[in-house]
């Protein structure tokens, strides 16, 4: 990111080109990790400007029909699709199983756009994403993967029509990036200039762009030793948790880094939910610690039953 030029990539000038040719590096690397055309590639602020982007993009552009997404969604689908329901859109947000995983059989006829994510943001559940694009497209509907929870861990399905990335949950920090199917034709949420393919107006940020091209083209090569690895400390924790009378949370398959769990399911206990979540930096010597906090902070606090 230090070398990244800081010139205007849309400007003619000596400094302008430069950052263009280090754009169009970005967007070149960004879509091999992906293994896409470089023209899907589109990149925006965050991950919540890349959901906003896709969801309200699709809709403008599409056909009148039902949008679907699920109540276990993060809160940049929830709280797009429920702004698109104000805007006069009909909506399904559908329920989940105890799990946090999604039931495909609410996508039927009349479904124009499906928007489900990749991995629950807030357990790890890994979703049927490959099951939702097929049924979604049996009856003619766009499908959007939020992708910002789980890329690090797993790989994004092919076939989904648009994908939203987020540069922090990479660690790449801020930046975000929409993966546009090729001949799927969005609306900007910004107007203005013709950047990223007339779909995102405005001084393209090249520094972040390069970061999230940067930590995609890294965590592909890195997923499955991390993985593993991740799936090691995750596993220890969720024993510690077992141990100290917690119930454990989330579905399988689940992303390899999470260990979650309630102690106790009553409403009041729930708003104590714990994740822990583990990073490629993580150490056994971390998890150790994490092992003595928690042992001195919950014998301190009385068992509720």
């Amino acid at each position: 990111m230090l070398a990244v030029p800081e010139g205007n990539p849309s400007s003619p000038h000596a400094e302008g080109r430069a950052a263009r040719a280090a754009l169009d590096h970005a967007r070149d690397v960004a879509a091999a990790a992906l293994g896409v055309r470089r023209t899907e590639i589109t990149f925006a602020s965050s991950g919540t400007e890349a959901v906003n982007l896709a969801l309200f993009g699709a809709v403008r552009s599409g056909t009148p029909g039902r949008i679907v997404t699920w109540a276990a969604e993060h809160q940049s689908v929830l709280a797009a699709v429920r702004r698109l329901q104000a805007l006069g859109r009909e909506t399904l947000i559908a329920s989940v199983d105890g799990d946090a995983q999604v039931d495909v059989s609410a996508i039927s006829p009349g479904t124009s756009l499906v928007s489900v994510g990749l991995a629950n943001n807030e357990v790890g559940t890994i979703q049927p994403v490959a099951e939702v694009i097929e049924r979604a497209h049996s009856v003619g509907a766009l499908v959007h993967v939020d992708a910002c929870a789980g890329p690090r861990w797993i790989p994004v399905p092919h076939g989904a029509d648009l994908v939203s990335f987020s540069g922090h949950k990479l660690g790449a920090g801020r930046g975000g990036l929409v993966l546009v199917r090729d001949g799927l034709r969005i609306d900007p949420l910004f107007f203005g200039g013709p950047q990223e393919w007339g779909r995102r107006a405005g001084h393209e940020d090249v520094t972040s762009a390069t970061a999230v091209a940067a930590a995609l083209q890294t965590v592909t090569g890195l997923r499955s030793s991390k993985s593993q690895a991740a799936m090691d400390q995750s596993q220890m924790l969720r024993a510690l948790l077992v141990e100290l009378g917690g119930t454990l949370t989330g579905g399988a398959p689940r992303l390899p880094n999470f260990a979650t769990c309630t102690f106790g399911l009553s409403m009041e206990q729930a708003l104590g939910s714990l994740r822990l979540s583990t990073t490629y930096a993580t150490t056994d010597e971390e998890i150790d610690r994490a092992a003595e906090v928690l042992r001195y902070v919950l014998s301190r606090v009385p068992a509720r039953g």
